[in-house]
């Protein structure tokens, strides 16, 4: 945060230097213009066999090497600005490591299978921003089989948003209808929430489009008042206001533009739920999570150079400290052992003891004695065979 900080004070300096220039060259780039133009007026004005006076020679005289003057101002300025930009630059090296190589793995995708396993993220990463060329001719170059069925619901799915982009809803509601059934078992309110932009969108074209507004109500909400008879009586509610602007009334929130925003959203939610997928691709969460770890490892880096320790991964590729990627990149419930204060893995998964309490299996082993077992927690005896595993 510290170097960002630097950095940004830095790209402030050269933003108002800019702003200064740009200021001062308009400004006699302005005057220069006119004094010229006055000139050539004046001389424009004079008949055509007139000759220059001594004092009209010295006056273009001292107009050209005013320009002259002015250009050698600006070019200067303008090396001043380079110059500023150039300590950008070094500020940005001074305070960004720019060596990776310590904190990576080279062996990831050191194998055949490894890279063409990589190569499959990429190419599923292209086929869901719906860039289908690009993803095809990498499958192509990179030996992927082409699997028609794998694309086709990205490419579904990105014209329904390219449509929604374009405050098209019909796509949308299409896929909607045809996906009710399942939709419905996932609790989902993506199709009312469609028909409800729609049915707002008939109301914001006025009292002309009143009888309209009524008929698709009537037609399309009857199979919603059981879970959003709130949200429909809401609805209802801004006929009462057609004759003097809806946008002038308690429903004007209905009017606001984030609801597409979050219909966007919402469709992609649910979609991609629906079909199996998250909402990000692979690829994308894994990049944001290492831009989000990355300068806590160079940091460690630096700390472990300092000690003279080898290497920041262990033999167990596990980090020596652990990186909070935020709650949007947590998939799973992870248990660390209250005894041992380790979190728990394959080897060392979680185990319920009689009692109720949970501890590692690694904290069990050790507690155990004469094939006895007593609850760090509570007084309990008990069998250690009677521990069972827990699956989170």
């Amino acid at each position: 945060m510290d170097a960002c900080t630097a950095v940004e004070e830095e790209v402030d300096k050269i933003l108002q230097k800019f702003t200064g220039i740009k200021d001062h060259a308009d400004r006699v780039l302005s005057d220069i213009t006119n004094h010229v133009q006055s000139l050539k007026e004046e001389m424009d004005n004079s008949p055509p066999d007139h000759e220059l006076t001594a004092a009209q020679v010295l006056i273009m005289k001292e107009a050209l090497g005013k320009v002259r003057e002015t250009v050698q101002r600006l070019a200067g300025d303008h090396r001043d600005i380079h110059t500023t930009i150039c300590k950008l630059g070094r500020a940005i090296d001074r305070n960004f490591d720019s060596d990776f190589s310590s904190v990576s793995r080279e062996d990831v995708f050191s194998g055949p299978e490894q890279v063409q396993l990589l190569n499959q993220v990429v190419c599923q990463h292209f086929y869901r921003h719906g860039m289908l060329d690009i993803a095809d001719e990498l499958a192509r170059e990179a030996g992927l089989k082409s699997e028609e069925g794998h694309k086709e619901p990205f490419t579904e799915l990105n014209n329904i948003l390219d449509s929604l982009k374009q405050r098209d809803l019909g796509p949308a509601l299409a896929w909607a209808s045809a996906h009710r059934e399942s939709l419905e078992t996932q609790n989902s309110s993506l199709e009312f929430k469609l028909h409800r932009l729609q049915f707002i969108g008939l109301i914001q074209e006025g009292a002309a489009r009143q009888n309209e507004a009524i008929q698709y109500a009537r037609t399309h909400f009857g199979q919603f008042v059981r879970r959003h008879e709130k949200e429909i009586q809401n609805l209802m509610g801004m006929f009462l206001y057609l004759p003097h602007g809806v946008n002038k009334s308690p429903y004007n929130h209905l009017l606001d533009p984030n609801l597409w925003s979050e219909i966007y959203d919402v469709f992609t939610r649910d979609a991609c739920s629906l079909l199996g997928l998250s909402v990000d691709s692979p690829l994308s969460v894994c990049i944001n999570a290492g831009c989000t770890a990355l300068p806590a490892l160079l940091k460690i880096k630096h700390l472990m150079q300092q000690r003279q320790v080898a290497g920041i991964w262990n033999g167990k590729d596990e980090l020596p400290i652990e990186i909070d990627l935020g709650q949007e990149n947590r998939y799973h419930s992870v248990f660390a052992c209250p005894i041992l204060r380790h979190p728990s893995s394959d080897s060392n998964p979680p185990m319920r003891l009689v009692c109720g309490h949970v501890i590692s299996r690694d904290a069990l082993n050790k507690l155990v004695s004469s094939n006895k077992l007593k609850c760090p927690y509570c007084p309990v005896e008990q069998n250690p065979a009677e521990a069972r595993l827990i699956f989170f």
